[in-house]
């Protein structure tokens, strides 16, 4: 992923749904999967994330710098909204044992 920004997007975003529904395996595995993104492919060394009423606010460090982004609430919270209104098109499904 080229921007850093893009993958801190999508990364918020998913991070989003899988914090709301801690069972979704998918969204837990894509979080990994973009949380590893930023580490290896943008060198971030931490994170930390905030909100209020309109905003999220990521701030992260990286190469010892810290820089902060902001993105609109509705913007962030589109995908997990759509699995609200329709829960039965998104089931969860284990991994099998």
């Amino acid at each position: 992923m080229k921007s850093l920004q893009d993958a801190i997007y999508n990364w918020l975003t998913i991070k989003i749904v899988s914090d709301a529904r801690p069972e979704d395996t998918a969204a837990n595995d894509t979080t990994q999967l973009f949380e590893q993104i930023l580490a290896e492919e943008h060198q971030v060394e931490s994170k930390e994330l905030k909100r209020d009423a309109l905003m999220y606010y990521v701030t992260i460090v990286k190469e010892g710098e810290t820089k902060e982004y902001r993105f609109p609430r509705d913007l962030i919270e589109v995908m997990l909204d759509q699995i609200r209104q329709e829960p039965d098109k998104y089931v969860n499904y284990p991994e099998e044992e």
